[in-house]
C-alpha cells in the first residue's frame, strides 16, 4: 500500500517532535540490544497515541521526516503500520496476539464490481477455509461481513487501528463484525479493481499465526495453492459478472500492499481480455503504447491501448510507481513482459517525458499514442459501456 505524503509545515507537537526523535534513534542504533531499546520506547508512544487517536501527531512526525531522515521516517512508518494492525489483549485471564488481516481478490468485468454485504452462511464457510489452509491450528478468526473496495478501506492509522480492536475482540469471543454499508463512501468504477475480505485472528501469546508458521513444512506456495481451489469457490455468488483471482490472505498492510503490486499486471490482462471481447478482434490487432508520465520526478505510467494500423487509443491503464520505483528501475521493461504475455505483438514503449498532466474538463488521465501525443481513451460507440479509466 503505497504511503501518503503529508506536505503540511505548521509547527508540530511535542509528541509528534518525540517520535521523530525516537525513530532517529531507532534508525542510528548500531545493535540489535540497541534496536530493542529504541523499539519498546517507540512502541509505547506509538500505542499511547493509538489511544489518544492522534493521528496528526503521526502524519506530523512522518511529514518531517520524509525530508530530513529518510530511514528514521520507514522505522517510524513500519512501527506505526505493525501497532496499527496488531496488539496483545487478554480475555478470561489469558493474553492472545491479535493480528488484523486481508484477503484481497483481483476482479474485472463488463460491469459493475460489486462491493456487498457477505451472507452469514458464506462468511462461515470462509472462515472454515481460511482455518484449514492459510491460519495456524487453534487460530480464532472474525471476519468483517463485507467485500471492502480501496476507497471503502480504512483512510487513517487510528481507522485501522479501530477496526482491528473491534475485529480483535471479535475473534477471541468467537464472532463476527456487521458493517453499516449505509456510511461506506461511494465506490469508483473501474474495469479491474481489487476488493478486500478484512478479519482478525487471535492466537495465544507467542503461537505460531499462520500455516507456514508451523512444523509441518507447509508454505505460502501451498497455502494459496489451497485457498484458490476451496476458497475461491465462495466468492462467485457474491462477484457476479466477474473474472477473479483471490490472493493469499497476510497481515493487513502487507496485504494490501502485495494487492497493489499484483492489480497492475491483472489490470493490464483484463484490458486486452476485454478490447478482444468487445471488438471482437484477437490481441494481435491491438497496439499498446507505454508512456512515462512526470511531475517533478517520474509519478507514473500510462498505456494507451488501439488498434495497431491507427493513432486512437480505445483503452488506458495508469500503471503506479511503488515502494522504491523510480526512473532507474526498468518498469516499462516490466510492463512490456506483461502486455506480450496477454497475447499483444505490438508494443512500443516511447522515450519522452510526458507531463503529468489531466483532460481540463473532465480530469481523466491522458494515454499515449504511436505519434506521441496524450489523447482521451474512447471506446468506438457501445451500447452500456463501462468507464475507459483502469487501475
Amino acid at each position: 500500500m503505497k504511503r501518503n505524503r503529508f506536505t503540511s509545515r505548521k509547527r508540530i507537537s511535542a509528541d509528534a517532535t518525540e517520535l521523530s526523535r525516537l525513530a532517529i534513534g531507532l534508525a542510528e542504533s548500531g545493535s540489535k540490544l540497541e534496536d530493542l531499546f529504541w523499539q519498546n520506547r517507540l512502541g509505547e508512544l506509538v500505542d499511547k497515541l493509538f489511544h489518544d487517536g492522534a493521528e496528526d501527531d503521526f502524519t506530523g512526525s512522518l511529514d518531517r521526516l520524509f525530508d530530513t531522515h529518510a530511514m528514521a521516517h520507514d522505522d517510524l512508518a513500519d512501527t506505526i503500520e505493525a501497532h496499527a494492525e496488531s496488539c496483545v489483549l487478554s480475555h478470561l485471564g489469558q493474553e492472545f496476539d491479535i493480528l488484523l488481516f486481508a484477503a484481497p481478490l483481483l476482479a474485472w468485468s463488463r460491469f459493475s464490481i460489486p462491493t456487498v454485504a457477505i451472507p452469514k452462511s458464506t462468511l462461515q464457510t470462509l472462515k472454515v477455509h481460511l482455518g484449514a489452509h492459510v491460519f495456524a491450528a487453534g487460530a480464532r478468526l472474525a471476519l468483517a461481513d463485507y467485500l471492502y473496495s480501496p476507497d471503502q478501506l480504512p483512510h487513517s492509522f487510528v481507522d485501522t487501528w479501530q477496526l482491528m480492536q473491534q475485529l480483535g475482540i471479535a475473534a477471541m469471543a468467537g464472532s463476527d463484525i456487521s458493517i453499516d454499508a449505509s456510511s461506506m463512501p461511494e465506490t469508483n468504477r473501474f474495469l479491474s479493481d481489487t476488493r478486500y475480505l478484512v478479519g482478525a485472528l487471535a492466537v495465544r501469546r507467542g503461537q505460531p499465526l499462520f500455516r507456514w508458521n508451523e512444523a509441518d513444512k507447509s508454505t505460502r506456495e501451498s497455502s494459496l495453492r489451497e485457498w484458490l481451489k476451496q476458497g475461491g469457490p465462495c466468492f462467485e455468488a457474491l462477484l457476479t459478472g466477474c473474472a477473479y483471482e483471490p490472493l493469499l490472505a497476510d497481515a493487513y498492510h502487507a496485504a494490501c500492499r502485495a494487492a497493489d503490486s499484483a492489480s497492475r499486471p491483472y489490470s493490464l490482462n483484463a484490458s486486452v481480455a476485454f478490447l478482444q471481447a468487445t471488438l471482437g478482434q484477437p490481441a494481435e490487432s491491438l497496439r499498446a503504447v507505454i508512456g512515462g508520465f512526470h511531475d517533478k520526478r517520474l509519478e507514473e505510467y500510462r498505456i494507451g491501448f488501439g488498434p495497431k494500423d491507427s493513432d486512437v487509443v480505445f483503452h488506458g491503464v495508469v500503471w503506479p510507481l511503488l515502494g522504491i520505483e523510480d526512473e532507474t528501475t526498468d518498469v516499462a521493461g516490466e510492463i512490456e513482459t506483461a502486455l506480450r504475455k496477454s497475447g499483444l505483438r505490438d508494443v512500443v514503449a516511447l522515450d519522452q517525458q510526458f507531463p503529468y498532466e489531466f483532460c481540463d474538463d473532465c480530469g481523466a488521465p491522458l494515454y499515449p499514442n504511436i505519434d506521441g501525443d496524450t489523447v482521451h481513451a474512447e471506446m468506438p460507440e457501445q451500447n452500456n459501456a463501462p468507464s475507459q479509466t483502469l487501475h
